[in-house]
């Protein structure tokens, strides 16, 4: 797994090609002063955004990569009129930190699960712009109450990552999951920054018990979704699991159970560039073993 975790750095934080990345982004108001944004004109997926916007303050969840600052800026200047005031960051990877130094610059207070600081202090992130570090940080959870909302920030452990967190939006009935929830794709579990199958299970369980049949579901990756959309992939992690761990308990090692191809069933809908078939079991083999 330490070369799925130097990839997604790399890609992350500064390796796309420009012609692979989005040159825009487009929004959705979800709810009255709540947008979820999406990048357009690319060929790869990266980190949605969310923005709060209100005659307080304006809240950004998450920053995207560095390089799409500029884009960024200009579709918040589009919809809030000013400058963020706090950014939010589910958790450490760069397509949802890149800009925070950018903010910070700006006058934005950084905010994040105190694993997220750690693990931005110990790797290149601290190196390249030590500014982007969040200022502001909680174990459990943290509420924010402002613009008429009340923004509820809950950490979610050892799941894609040991710092992830997930914000819901109590009035408005509505939550941004940050990467617990890649819709429609086989999710990034990355053990190696702390995340695990297990906790990935548990923190999808959590949001779909915060959730009902109205609520809307901002991802990390993937369109606008709800209830049973995140119910449905959460079965699909499960079964995934399951399949995995049956050819595990039969004493089949790695190389055998990726020939069995265990996740058959779900390539042609969950499959995508990143996170294939084959890494997705791969993650759970060696998630079952390391438990």
């Amino acid at each position: 797994m330490k070369s799925l975790v130097l990839i997604i750095f790399m890609m992350s934080s500064f390796a796309y090609a420009d012609d692979h990345l989005p040159t825009s982004f487009k929004h959705t108001e979800v709810s009255p002063g709540i947008f979820y944004l999406e990048g357009i004109g690319g060929k790869m997926s990266i980190g949605a955004v969310s923005l709060l916007v209100g005659k307080e303050y304006i809240v950004l969840i998450d920053g995207s990569l560095t390089s799409l600052g500029p884009a960024l800026i200009k579709k918040i200047k589009e919809l809030a009129k000013r400058p963020v005031d706090f950014v939010i960051n589910t958790h450490v990877h760069g397509d949802h930190t890149g800009t925070n130094k950018l903010q910070a610059e700006k006058g934005a207070i950084i905010v994040g699960h105190d694993n997220l600081r750690e693990r931005m202090k110990s790797n290149l992130q601290k190196d390249h712009y030590p500014e982007a570090l969040p200022i502001i940080t909680f174990s459990e959870n943290i509420t924010f109450h402002i613009n008429d909302h009340e923004a509820y920030v809950f950490h979610l452990a050892a799941a894609h990552t040991d710092g992830d967190a997930a914000i819901l939006f109590r009035e408005a009935n509505v939550i941004a999951t940050g990467d617990m929830l890649f819709r429609g794709i086989f999710p990034f579990i990355d053990l190696d920054s702390g995340g695990s199958v297990e906790g990935y299970k548990k923190g999808m369980k959590k949001i779909i018990d915060m959730a009902d049949d109205k609520t809307i579901i901002m991802p990390g990756h993937g369109p606008i979704a709800s209830l049973k959309d995140l119910k449905k992939d959460f079965a699909m992690l499960l079964d995934s699991e399951s399949r995995v761990k049956a050819l595990l308990n039969e004493g089949l090692h790695e190389e055998a159970i990726i020939k069995a191809d265990p996740l058959a069933k779900y390539h042609d809908e969950y499959n995508w560039s990143f996170i294939t078939t084959e890494i997705m079991t791969r993650t759970l083999i060696q998630s079952l073993i390391k438990n």
